[in-house]
């Protein structure tokens, strides 16, 4: 089975390194730069990495409210936009997210939004949770890397895998 890192804005922005979003997640879970890299340098063999829309777009919006360094890090993403949209090792292109922003995809998430808003659920990672669950359902083993619990919380659980029947010859 397939392993799928899901990366959020929070991480995102610590990887780049953009200014004032340099760590994330609380004193018991705190990430960092170092961190980051090597998680992912480890999981870089056994895992696809995918960038949300809604995650690009949040760090972009980061990034250009930067104190300094917004050329620089603005060029790094889009290295990793680039790596995405190619589908380059061990970035994975999600072409399948434009579903999630035609009509039907964009009534789904207006029918359902307001009550993960109620939770303090930002429309963002309300698309991350429809990305996750979306690869979780084509039988991938899906991990949402995030600072944010709450966000972690609707990381899908591991599937349950079901043992095949042997044949018996009669």
């Amino acid at each position: 089975m397939k392993k799928v890192l899901i990366l959020d804005t929070s991480i995102l922005c610590v990887y780049l390194e953009v200014p004032g979003k340099d760590t994330c997640g609380t004193d018991d879970n705190k990430w960092n730069k170092k961190r980051v890299e090597e998680f992912l340098k480890k999981e870089k063999d056994r895992a696809y990495f995918v960038l949300p829309l809604a995650t690009i777009i949040e760090t972009g919006n980061h990034i250009a409210q930067a104190n300094y360094n917004r050329y620089e890090i603005a060029q790094a993403l889009a290295d990793l936009m680039v790596k995405a949209a190619d589908g380059t090792t061990p970035w994975a292109a999600f072409t399948e997210q434009a579903e999630f922003w035609d009509a039907e995809g964009l009534k789904k998430l207006a029918d359902e939004w307001s009550q993960l808003a109620v939770q303090r659920i930002s429309i963002g990672d309300a698309t991350i949770k429809t990305v996750a669950e979306y690869y979780a359902k084509i039988g991938c083993l899906v991990e949402i890397l995030t600072g944010d619990d709450g966000l972690k919380a609707y990381q899908p659980k591991v599937p349950v895998r079901i043992p095949r029947r042997s044949r018996r010859k009669s």
